[in-house]
This record gives C-alpha cells, sequence and structure tokens, in this order.
C-alpha cells in the first residue's frame, strides 16, 4: 500500500491569492470544519461495531484521514482569508451541533444498513470535492481537492466491501434505497447549515442562527460547482450501495432527474440574497 499524502506534501508555496474564488471559499470553511469533526463519528462507529476489532480499526482509520482532510482545507482557508480562525469556527460548530455518541447500536437498523449510509456520504463527499478540483482555478485548492476526492472513493470501496462481509444483515434492495434515500435527505440537517453558520459569520453572534437560511446559503455554494459528470458519478455510486446496477436504465433515468433539479434549484438560489 502506497504512503498516504499528508500536509507537508501539498505545494503550499504555490498559493495564488488572486484566484481564490469568495464563494468557494465560503464552502471550503464549512467543509474543513465537518471533515475535522470526524471523531465523532468514529466514537459513533466503533460503539456500533464494538465486536469487530477488524472493522474498528478501519474506522479509526478512516477518521484520522478525515481529520487530516479537515486540517488542509482549514490550514488553505485561512491562507486565503487571513481574518478566518478556524480554531474559533470550530468551537462555535462543535457547540451548535454534536453527533450522538452515547448508543450502542445503529441509527440505521442494522449494522449492515450503517454501511449503506456510510457509502452514501462517501459518494457525495467524493463527487463534491471532484466538483471543487474542477470549479477552482486556485492551484493548492486543486490539489487538496484532488486528493480529498481520491480519500474518499477509497473510503466508499472501503464500507462497500464491509458491507458485502456481513451477509446475515444484508437488507434487501428496496431496504437499502429506503436507507439511502434517507441519508441523502439528511443532507439539508443541522450540521451543514451550523457549519456554514460557524464559519462564515462573525463570532459575536450579532448574526442569529436560523437552520433554513444557512442551509440554502450551503446548498447555494454546493450546487453552483457541479456539472453533470460529477452528479452522474454521484448517483451511480449511491445506486451500487442501493443494491441496483449502477448505470442501469434506472440510474440513467435517475441521473437525468437529479440533475435537471439541481439545475432548477440552483438557479433559483443564485439571485437569493444569502
Amino acid at each position: 500500500m502506497s504512503r498516504h499524502w499528508t500536509l507537508d506534501d501539498i505545494r503550499w508555496d504555490d498559493f495564488d491569492a488572486s484566484k481564490v474564488d469568495p464563494d468557494i471559499l465560503r464552502a471550503v470553511k464549512a467543509a474543513a470544519l465537518v471533515e475535522y469533526n470526524a471523531p465523532d463519528y468514529v466514537t459513533y462507529l466503533c460503539n456500533v461495531f464494538s465486536d469487530r476489532p477488524e472493522i474498528m480499526k478501519v474506522i479509526r482509520q478512516w477518521g484520522a484521514e478525515e481529520v487530516q482532510h479537515g486540517a488542509a482545507l482549514a490550514r488553505w482557508a485561512e491562507l486565503a482569508d487571513p481574518q478566518f480562525k478556524f480554531a474559533d469556527a470550530l468551537a462555535r460548530f462543535q457547540a451548535g451541533y454534536s453527533v450522538p455518541k452515547d448508543v450502542s447500536e445503529s441509527v440505521r437498523g442494522s449494522r449492515a444498513g450503517e454501511f449503506v449510509a456510510r457509502c452514501v456520504v462517501e459518494s457525495g463527499t467524493s463527487s463534491y470535492y471532484t466538483a471543487i478540483k474542477d470549479a477552482t482555478e486556485e492551484p493548492v485548492l486543486k490539489q487538496i481537492a484532488a486528493n480529498i476526492a481520491a480519500d474518499e472513493f477509497r473510503h466508499y470501496k472501503l464500507f462497500y466491501d464491509h458491507f458485502k462481509d456481513i451477509e446475515d444483515e444484508l437488507p434487501s434492495v428496496l431496504g437499502r434505497a429506503r436507507i439511502a434515500i434517507g441519508r441523502v435527505s439528511e443532507a439539508d440537517d443541522d450540521e451543514l447549515a451550523c457549519a456554514y453558520y460557524a464559519a462564515n459569520t462573525p463570532a459575536d453572534g450579532s448574526v442569529p442562527y436560523d437552520r433554513a437560511r444557512f442551509a440554502k446559503a450551503y446548498e447555494k455554494r454546493a450546487l453552483g460547482l457541479y456539472r453533470r459528470q460529477h452528479v452522474e458519478r454521484l448517483v451511480a455510486m449511491v445506486g451500487k450501495a442501493s443494491g441496483l446496477k449502477p448505470h442501469g436504465l434506472v440510474m440513467r433515468v435517475v441521473s437525468s432527474l437529479v440533475w435537471t433539479f439541481w439545475q432548477i434549484r440552483a438557479k433559483r438560489l443564485a439571485n437569493a440574497p444569502i
């Protein structure tokens, strides 16, 4: 196995402030908080798989790489905006949002279902960072996003392989699809909205938190990054985790529908004062 990249591998001296896009910067600040908060998910997942030490080892390695993603994004954000203080933003985020850690069973109904949900998340992050890589002209962010996208795709494969190993718990295709849809619907929950708020509003609290407002603010910046190929990849990966043929007729139709909906949604949000 090749050595995993580190922050020292990033060519920080190539940073070009003139090529920083303000909307991408806002999205990256929020993403840095979410990625760096991975230890809470590690605790939760290790509780769920407490009798599977080999899986716990994988989860802890995954968590360490997620934290590194957050650290790389945070360092870039502080270069792009010297006024941004990641540590302060992280404290605000963690004060406003937390992952339930005192559980012993998966909130997805089964441990196999947990892996389906993780595959959905990794599908989204892999496509998202690929979209950032393709959208930004800033060379350092392009390198960071490429590294993270590759990691997230590898994480997807890792979770998918472990999902297949839990043969006695495998849900039906309908059950897997239900879990996948449920996890996708959580994309507008408090986590991303709170992260965007903590990263992009004054620390003095002069701007009150409004989940709906800041969820839309994040969505506006994120949807603007996607191109059709990113959506097609995302849908195919989610479809595979759901037990469907990733490039079959059903998923091609779903991909077209999702792309059309996102285009409409992005246009509506483009002129919104958020």
